[in-house]
């Protein structure tokens, strides 16, 4: 089984610690791809960085299309390019977000999301509502750490992210954390051991419902809104993105 892990932003250690974590949970003889769009942003930490993580997003789902990927995963929290990537693809197409959702709800009545910064948590509600988990969600909350500061030191990413979580779970009376980034999943289990709940990696979550899902024989629904793309020619800089 071949998971194709897209990184819809352009940081290659990003893309490597993504790698790392989706592998860490893999099944024997799931093979791991982890790549990352050729243009985008270096982070994406709001609707405009969004855009072109989407249009990113295809690009790497078609050439994943093409190299016969099972699946693919979106690790991002704010699932950019969800729907369009499968209308293109025949697979499960996985977003870390609603793949979090998902699991989180499936082991405590209610769950908080711990994000980066306090700017994105509007993102993170818009999905809440999209995804149905308005009634297991209990409070989105920012610590206010930069993607790209999550591995740096300096920035005591961990300890932040803990006294979030510590804040969340008392005030939300919520029974599990999920972590609303990427950039966290090495950060999982550490947490887990401190805080005593279920804390959910989406990126883990994801690879799992994938493999699931390939396991069953399932793909993509072609009928309706997912059918594949309808043939036409782009221009400009979107026209080696034009559907066949």
């Amino acid at each position: 089984m071949k998971l194709r892990v897209i990184n819809p932003n352009t940081t290659a250690s990003m893309t490597a610690l993504i790698g790392e974590a989706a592998r860490a949970v893999a099944a024997p003889g799931t093979l791991i791809e982890a790549v990352q769009p050729s243009f985008g942003a270096p982070s994406i930490e709001g609707h405009h960085d969004d855009v072109w993580a989407a249009a990113g997003v295809a690009e790497q789902v078609r050439l994943g299309e093409a190299g016969g990927a099972d699946a693919h995963i979106i690790a991002c929290f704010g699932d950019p390019g969800l729907h369009g990537a499968r209308e293109l693809a025949r697979g499960p197409v996985i977003g870390i977000a609603e793949a979090a959702f998902h699991a989180a709800s499936l082991l405590a009545t209610g769950f908080s999301v711990v994000t980066t910064l306090t700017r994105t948590c509007v993102i993170a509600e818009h999905l809440v509502l999209q995804y149905g988990f308005e009634r297991r969600c209990r409070g989105i909350h920012g610590t206010d750490i930069a993607v790209l500061e999550l591995d740096d030191p300096a920035s005591n990413a961990f300890a932040r992210i803990l006294e979030c979580a510590e804040q969340a779970l008392l005030n939300d009376r919520s029974g599990a954390i999920v972590l609303g980034c990427a950039g966290m999943a090495d950060l999982c289990h550490a947490l887990q051991q401190r805080l005593g709940v279920p804390v959910v990696d989406g990126v883990a979550a994801a690879v799992k419902l994938a493999e699931g899902l390939v396991s069953l024989g399932l793909g993509t629904s072609k009928r309706g809104d997912y059918a594949l793309p309808l043939p036409k020619t782009y221009s400009g800089l979107a026209s080696p993105y034009s559907p066949r």
